[in-house]
């Protein structure tokens, strides 16, 4: 799948908001380029302070912060999905909690694979780099299950 072919999936999710970094948005210049996929019943997620997206679709390293994927390869991006602890270990293979003793037996550069996130596997996230044959068809089902699960969190308690 394109980068744009993914955008143009989460938004049709409904009650999502992509915001794709850019001096016209007011994003830090390291993000431009960069989509951030938000839960947006209201209209109103960008005004929020604190802002989680559910997924991001990233363009390019972080240096020194999140460079393990080396995404200034030409045509590279990765797809990072919070999906939660239950289903990052179904997808990974172990838990969230346990990644810092398996992170050495992923190579986070592979193509069309699910992956632990570089940074963020203790949080539940995965990640999947030019999603393919292999990932794409799981990739849809789990960025929606996110989207549900970030609309889940909204919703008022009681």
């Amino acid at each position: 799948m394109t980068e744009d072919e993914i955008i143009r999936f989460v938004a049709g999710l409904g009650e999502v908001d992509v915001m794709t970094a850019s001096a016209e948005s007011g994003a830090p210049e390291a993000a431009w380029g960069d989509s951030f996929f938000l839960y947006d019943p209201d209209g109103r997620a960008r005004e929020r302070s604190g802002f989680t997206p559910f997924a991001t679709l990233v363009t390019k390293d972080y240096p020194g912060f999140d460079g393990d994927s080396h995404l200034d390869r030409p045509g590279v991006f990765r797809v990072n999905i919070a999906v939660g602890r239950a289903l990052f270990e179904e997808v990974v293979g172990h838990s969230p909690a346990a990644h810092a003793e398996h992170r050495d037996g992923f190579d986070f550069t592979e193509l069309d694979r699910f992956l632990p996130h570089p940074a963020y596997a203790a949080q539940g996230w995965v990640a999947v780099l030019n999603p393919g044959p292999a990932t794409s068809e799981r990739m849809r089902e789990l960025l929606g299950l996110a989207r549900d699960r970030a609309a889940k969190r909204h919703r008022p308690q009681g």
